[in-house]
């Protein structure tokens, strides 16, 4: 099936609404096409090597069963399965002639990929919490961090995730798509459907603007009042190198907070009349595939327990004679 296969559509009363999508990715030419399936292989599996290898060292290691690192797993687990959401598609795109989505399936990637992001949102404010209980009140960090408290922290993550998903998901597939079947992206994103929307996208813009912009906003508050708070400790440390010990505790999850929520607001903060393919598509690549990646490194080179926990795994595997 070539490219441009015929468009499946049924008809709804004088308007021919669009059953599946064609995605375009990003080349038609077939050299180019297997030179990004190679290197989007290759990330994907490092990707998924890294995030797994994160989060064994976290159950395997006792030196990292606290609440820092339990926050940690779990944020390598959602990656795991965030890039899992976008990559094998956009690898069957790019190797296969057929690269048609069905409406359902375009569904089911907009509502995992909504999923995994929320609850992304919702995580990383729960460890900007766990940064301000440490360096706040180190003293009952193991106390006021309790085992409960972490589990539910995340459990509410997840929850919100899905609730948010939800809504998110039937906010958009309540439009009808009509026109050319063509999405020139690699996966069913936001701006992409409301340029083929034939219905008017008014409401659904304040609606979608009202979802994101809670999530992204209750947790970005969360997130800064726990730096607030956290920088008036660390200014209050007197020594250089006691304050600067502080920080380090943080610098990880701040960079992941900024990696994160930059390209989230960049793609979803603007109406659609503001939309860019080029620019858009380049942020979607960032947050859906380089994130991902780097977030287990961020969170292993810097950190020197985990690195520990790695050689002292590495020299715990008996090599068969």
């Amino acid at each position: 099936m070539s490219m441009v296969a015929a468009t499946m559509s049924v008809e709804v009363g004088n308007q021919t609404t669009l059953t599946e999508f064609i995605l375009i990715g990003f080349s038609a030419d077939p050299w180019m096409q297997l030179i990004f399936f190679g290197a989007f292989l290759a990330l994907y599996l490092i990707t998924l090597a890294g995030n797994m290898i994160l989060i064994v060292l976290i159950r395997i290691d006792s030196r990292l069963h606290t609440p820092m690192y339990f926050f940690i797993g779990n944020l390598s687990f959602l990656d795991f399965w965030y890039t899992s959401v976008y990559t094998p598609k956009i690898l069957a795109t790019c190797i296969s002639e057929d690269k048609r989505i069905s409406l359902m399936g375009c569904g089911a990637q907009f509502f995992f990929s909504c999923v995994v992001g929320y609850t992304e949102c919702y995580l990383l404010a729960a460890m900007a919490y766990d940064r301000y209980v440490a360096i706040c009140n180190p003293l009952l960090y193991s106390a006021s961090m309790s085992r409960s408290l972490c589990v539910g922290l995340v459990s509410g993550s997840y929850i919100a995730g899905f609730l948010n998903a939800i809504g998110h998901t039937a906010n958009t597939f309540r439009l009808k798509f009509c026109g050319k079947n063509i999405i020139d992206h690699f996966f069913c994103d936001v701006p992409p459907l409301v340029k083929m929307s034939c219905t008017d996208t008014k409401v659904y813009e304040k609606i979608l603007m009202g979802m994101v912009g809670f999530a992204v906003l209750s947790s970005i508050l969360a997130i800064l009042i726990s730096y607030f708070n956290i920088l008036l400790a660390i200014l209050r440390i007197r020594s250089a190198s006691g304050r600067w010990k502080a920080f380090s505790t943080c610098a990880s999850h701040m960079i992941s907070v900024m990696l994160f929520y930059g390209t989230l607001l960049f793609m979803y903060s603007r109406p659609s009349s503001a939309y860019s393919l080029e620019k858009d598509k380049l942020a979607a690549l960032f947050y859906t595939v380089v994130n991902p990646l780097l977030n287990p490194i961020i969170y292993s080179f810097r950190n020197k327990d985990v690195k520990a926990a790695f050689r002292k795994a590495i020299q715990n595997i008996k090599v068969p004679r």
